[in-house]
């Protein structure tokens, strides 16, 4: 194993996947969503960067091609568990997180029963895809939820029929209310829609993934 630059971001890459549930731990929210978005971020921004690097620099490892997918899947699935568990969106979000859940459950499956067939199942296009689709709709969601608890906190003390008439356009809006809400349902829309273009996505990469390893799968006659 060696310790150069893009194993070192891989690696910080992991760490910071359960850093996205401890922020809902130790701070309130938004607070927790901010650093939680920012990790987030971050994390997928090194996704890139560390591939990049250690195509253009030759450092390309089977350490860092072991580690790469491990990273991205935890980042992943921990961030969609904490959106699920703290978001007021969880219902529209709970069928498509689990399609993503259960094919990265059952695609590690096959790498791991296929041992050195495992190279059949190498990382596609489409699948890059994916992963792309999936970290941008997560940064999206987080960012809704921000934009919520931006509002409730503005409209803290505001009767409802005072927050109502700001949102409706008929009291003058001094606090920027109305256009918090409307951010977070631009957000709300646009993470839900792209995390079922991810979901779908990750449905056709695994059965492209499965009907690959098909052949592997069935007993001698």
């Amino acid at each position: 194993m060696r310790w150069n630059l893009p194993n070192i971001l891989t690696v910080l890459r992991l760490l910071a996947a359960p850093g996205v549930a401890v922020a809902f731990l130790y701070f309130t929210r938004p607070w927790a969503d901010w650093f939680a978005l920012l990790l987030f971020v971050a994390a997928a921004a090194t996704d890139w960067i560390d591939g990049f690097i250690a195509r253009s620099w030759k450092q390309e490892s089977r350490f860092g091609a072991m580690l790469d997918p491990i990273a991205d899947k935890a980042m992943v699935i921990i961030a969609l568990l904490v959106i699920v568990g703290y978001s007021s969106m969880s219902p529209w979000l709970v069928l498509p997180a689990t399609f993503i859940v259960f094919r990265e459950v059952f695609v590690s499956g096959l790498r791991e029963f296929l041992g050195a067939q495992a190279k059949l199942l190498s990382v596609t296009k489409l699948a890059k895809w994916k992963t792309t689709a999936q970290m941008v709709a997560i940064a999206v969601l987080f960012s809704r939820d921000i934009f919520l608890y931006h509002m409730l906190d503005r409209s803290a003390g505001m009767d409802e029929a005072t927050t109502q008439g700001i949102l409706n356009g008929q009291i003058a809006d001094e606090v920027g209310l109305l256009w918090l809400a409307q951010l977070r349902d631009i957000a709300g829309v646009l993470g839900v829609t792209l995390l079922w273009i991810a979901a779908a996505l990750t449905l056709i990469t695994g059965w492209d993934y499965f009907r690959k390893a098909l052949p592997f799968l069935k007993d001698p006659a």
